[in-house]
């Protein structure tokens, strides 16, 4: 496995589902050039890229950072909300955009015996529903948001007060001062021994 992924670089399950992809791929174009309509599919395939890369992309790449930039910093996560189900509706529209506008209308009719805006309403119908989807998954956390933050705000108590435990006040003793060593109190000179001439006068 080692030596495997030393030259090839990724697991054998990489290459096989490389493999199928294109196995898959490669099915469903022999599906589509087996009708005799290899103009009309590579017509196709040319308006689409023409199409994404010159006018798609830029557009909703300009409403992506519109959007960003209109977002909150402390929300900036929220606008995933709106990409994502635009970003599924509008590559279904890139996808099926002939019938969705009904540019083939009358083949859709002749192949399906069906009318030209069943895929109109539907692509709608699927819009909606994805940004339904969207705005209640959004409710949900934005909801779960705010009860977190007023867990965490009844935590730390109200606001410029610190929660600590009371200190206990101990007294404090004076600080010994240690006082050097004098020893013993010298003891008092003797008195003087009266003059001799004071004790013959008398």
């Amino acid at each position: 496995m080692t030596a495997w992924r030393r030259v090839y670089g990724a697991s054998p399950l990489q290459l096989l589902a490389l493999l199928a992809s294109f196995a898959l791929a490669g099915y469903a174009a022999s599906k589509l050039l087996s009708g005799g309509h290899l103009v009309n599919v590579l017509a196709w395939f040319a308006l689409a890229i023409i199409g994404h890369d010159f006018v798609l992309f830029p557009l909703y790449s300009l409403l992506d950072r519109i959007a960003g930039r209109a977002a909150p910093r402390r929300a900036a996560g929220d606008v995933n909300f709106v990409r994502a189900p635009a970003m599924m509706s509008g590559l279904l529209l890139l996808v099926y955009f002939p019938s969705i506008l009904g540019l083939n209308a009358s083949n859709y009719r002749a192949d399906t015996s069906l009318g030209d805006g069943v895929y109109t309403s539907r692509w709608l119908l699927i819009t909606a529903g994805l940004f339904l989807a969207s705005a209640v998954t959004c409710a949900l956390v934005v909801r779960r948001r705010s009860a977190r933050c007023r867990t965490d705000a009844r935590h730390r108590g109200p606001a410029g007060a610190s929660v600590a435990a009371p200190a206990t006040s101990t007294p404090t003793a004076a600080p010994a001062t240690s006082t050097p060593d004098e020893g013993p109190a010298p003891a008092e000179p003797p008195p003087d021994p009266p003059h001799p001439e004071a004790a013959s006068g008398e």
